[in-house]
């Protein structure tokens, strides 16, 4: 069976920044989509396209043979399964119905949330008949785009099994990462790593310019060197150009950061350089809007110093010039 017959229609919700994208891949690649957001607007161009909505998650639920959800916060998550009308009564009536490769309806989890949640609500989920799984991606919205950004998957491994159709369709590079909540864990992490480059970057640019470099070669100089990384050659770029448009916003990155501080806390662990990245956003967020690009926090540099962190010829956002390719399972080499 090809992947567009293994889900005669998958359920999506949540259309924003990534969501959308993610969404837009699958319908792009023929698969049938039943879409639902607050925001009329983002549903309009699904719709356009031949996708059908739903009037509550119960509903999309009983049509659907996997519901995607990708929203900005734990909570609102909660909110869509657990809610009147949510996507577990949707489950609860139809899990009987589902197609899919592990028997049953699969919940699968694409934003970036709460490890402990995840595995609450998929606890819901098996109660209700389902299957759960949690994907979220890593790689940047204009990889989101192409259907090339990287997917993080965890759940049994029948369920992953089962999603793996959907997941190379919407990603290149997917990993199995164990149980249910050890992709949530690792997207944390990951984007934790991001936000510790992100402002080393920051502040290797203003020094670099208070020093008087040409910021131009002083991004060369980053990116054929060892101080090179994906970070630098995205939002160092959207930095220079002095637009900051990465898709990517500073109550997020607070968000990420503190589910990271919450897993070291859990287990004990005295970071140093954590706190530190805290404060810094808690800071951007409050100076500048929680809503403000997250690499305007050079912003605070540039306040201090009273100069713009800017150069000529660097683009205004970051767009995937790679071609579209189904997507294939990254396997863990474990030696000999």
């Amino acid at each position: 069976m090809n992947a567009v017959g293994a889900f005669p229609r998958v359920g999506f919700i949540g259309l924003g920044n990534v969501g959308g994208k993610l969404a837009g891949s699958l319908q792009r690649n023929g698969f049938e989509l039943v879409v639902r957001d607050l925001d009329p607007a983002a549903m309009a161009p699904f719709v356009d396209a031949g996708a059908s909505t739903a009037g509550s998650g119960a509903e999309l639920a009983e049509l659907c043979d996997v519901v995607i959800t990708c929203l900005p916060s734990p909570a609102a998550v909660a909110s869509v399964l657990e809610g009147p009308d949510g996507v577990l009564a949707g489950f609860g009536s139809a899990a009987s119905s589902g197609s899919a490769g592990s028997g049953a309806k699969i919940w699968a989890e694409m934003s970036t949330t709460d490890h402990h949640e995840v595995r609450r609500l998929g606890a819901l989920v098996e109660a209700a008949g389902g299957a759960a799984i949690d994907c979220p991606v890593s790689g940047g919205c204009h990889r989101a785009a192409t259907g090339n950004i990287s997917i993080f998957a965890g759940g049994e491994r029948d369920t992953f099994e089962a999603m793996l159709p959907l997941l190379v369709t919407m990603g290149r590079r997917i990993l199995h990462t164990g149980p249910l909540g050890s992709a949530s864990i690792l997207k944390v992490v990951t984007n934790y790593l991001a936000t510790a480059n992100l402002v080393s970057l920051c502040e290797a640019l203003a020094t670099s310019q208070a020093a008087g470099m040409d910021l131009a070669t002083a991004y060369e100089a980053i990116r054929i060197s060892s101080g090179n990384s994906f970070v630098h050659e995205t939002e160092s770029q959207v930095i220079l150009n002095g637009s900051r448009d990465i898709n990517f916003t500073m109550d997020l990155v607070c968000k990420d950061i503190g589910l990271f501080a919450d897993i070291a806390a859990e287990h004990g662990l005295p970071l140093e350089l954590s706190p530190v990245l805290v404060d810094v956003f808690a800071d951007g967020a409050a100076r500048y809007g929680d809503r403000e690009w997250s690499p305007n926090i050079i912003r605070r540099l540039e306040d201090a110093t009273g100069q713009r962190v800017a150069a000529p010829g660097f683009p205004a956002e970051i767009v995937d010039d790679e071609p579209e390719v189904l997507g294939a399972e990254v396997v863990v080499p474990r030696g000999t």
